[in-house]
């Protein structure tokens, strides 16, 4: 869509660097910072529910962590659709604002209650700030979606490997709070850098009738073309309310389902993984390995998928990924030597946790400025609760001594409702 070489704008964009990299790489840190959020509470919980006098209980921290995802799911909503009509500069630097603010607010929590709601307000922000972000790297890509949206989502999980270390750093002599306090103080320090460097998209400009502003940015930047941010007349008219009648409604509830479907699979195994494979009998250790091996499998398949979808058509990859990721999951119900688990559970989180990511560039891609962050944050924000579900069917299947070989049969008929989810919708904009 948009390239570029030159100096920033100073309208909508103070002065301080010109290049589509640049967009990207603020785009990046603010995900980054997104992606603390996936660990953290995972690795304070045994810290704070543990010892002879533990800050809360177990079933305090479970509640902790879903109001967290409530919050989340409501900001994905809210600040999507926002996003489409404050543009996607003020939005994301309010995003990354809010999302600092109340983490650093967690730190001064004194009770599960006061930390819950903390991480519910934080997760307004943290909600918001990922579909905002691919809004703005799709519309500097120059028409590679896939790639920029997938290396986009790197930063998530270096991000959350990044605090799982601080954690092991930090804990033993500065306390938990500590963590909440180094978390939120690169984002107080990146919001002003972000305010003074990003420029608006000159595609949500056009989409806003602000076609003089618009150009103006693109020539500032030395765009190989101020047209090719420029949607066509009907494009530009298309309001948030054509994703729920025809001829978006099918796209819209078919991206829903998928979304729903990935992010169930995200964090079911993310948080059940372990255990099923002790139930497998391959012991705790054992267990452990191999959900490090999924998340480094999930980062190979980030810089694969994008690729992909950009040769071979970004619905196309995803249908693929989904279908491929449902056959890995069934596979792994078959109890097998290591030699054979490994690469196994590796090619799973390439497919699987990759799979979502190219549902995001689809989104985004397929639709046009004028409501793509708002689709986007439809999509986030559904699925959330996908997110929230996943972790609670994981629980109730360990429960219930069925989560292996069930369990995993279960996930594999996820992943295949959400390639066909998928395949229901068609492109419409290219």
């Amino acid at each position: 869509m948009i390239e570029t070489t030159s100096a920033a704008p100073r309208r909508g964009g103070r002065r301080g660097g010109g290049s589509a990299g640049l967009v990207a790489a603020l785009c990046w840190a603010a995900v980054v910072l997104d992606g603390f959020d996936l660990v953290v509470l995972g690795a304070l919980i045994p810290t704070l529910t543990g010892g002879e006098s533990p800050w809360m209980t177990p079933p305090q921290a479970t509640f902790v962590g879903t109001i967290s995802l409530v919050g989340m799911t409501i900001g994905a909503l809210v600040i999507g659709a926002a996003t489409d009509r404050i543009g996607r500069r003020r939005a994301l630097v309010g995003a990354v604002l809010v999302f600092s603010l109340f983490t650093l607010g967690c730190a001064l929590a004194q009770d599960y209650r006061q930390l819950g709601l903390m991480r519910f307000l934080a997760g307004f922000g943290l909600g918001g700030c990922l579909p905002t972000a691919i809004a703005m790297v799709t519309e500097f890509s120059r028409g590679r979606a896939g790639k920029a949206s997938t290396a986009l989502m790197t930063g998530y999980h270096v991000g959350a490997v990044a605090t799982a270390l601080l954690a092991l750093l930090v804990l033993g002599g500065l306390g938990w709070r500590s963590l909440f306090v180094i978390g939120a103080l690169p984002g107080l320090a990146l919001a002003p850098l972000m305010l003074r460097i990003l420029p608006e998209s000159p595609a949500f400009l056009i989409a806003k009738g602000r076609e003089a502003e618009a150009r103006a940015i693109a020539a500032r930047f030395g765009l190989a073309s101020a047209d090719a941010a420029v949607p066509s007349g009907a494009e530009a008219r298309v309001s948030a309310a054509a994703l729920f009648r025809r001829p978006w409604l099918r796209n819209s509830l078919g991206i829903w389902t998928t979304s729903f479907m990935g992010l169930l699979l995200v964090y079911a195994l993310n948080t059940w993984l372990p255990k099923l494979m002790v139930a497998a009998g391959y012991g705790l250790t054992g267990g452990l390995w191999l959900l490090l091996l999924l998340n480094a499998g999930a980062i190979c398949g980030l810089l694969v998928a994008g690729a992909v979808g950009d040769r071979i058509g970004l619905r196309r990859a995803g249908i693929l990924w989904f279908a491929a990721g449902a056959a890995l999951l069934a596979m792994l119900s078959i109890k097998v030597a290591p030699a054979l688990l490994y690469p196994l559970v590796f090619l799973t989180g390439c497919f699987v946790f990759s799979a979502q990511v190219l549902v995001y560039a689809y989104t985004a891609a397929n639709h046009p400025p004028a409501v793509r962050a708002t689709a986007l944050g439809m999509s986030a924000g559904v699925g959330r609760l996908g997110a929230i579900a996943g972790p609670l069917i994981g629980g109730m299947l360990v429960s219930m001594q069925i989560g292996h070989p069930w369990g995993f049969y279960f996930f594999a008929l996820v992943g295949a409702v959400g390639a066909l989810a998928l395949a229901s919708t068609r492109v419409m904009r290219r």
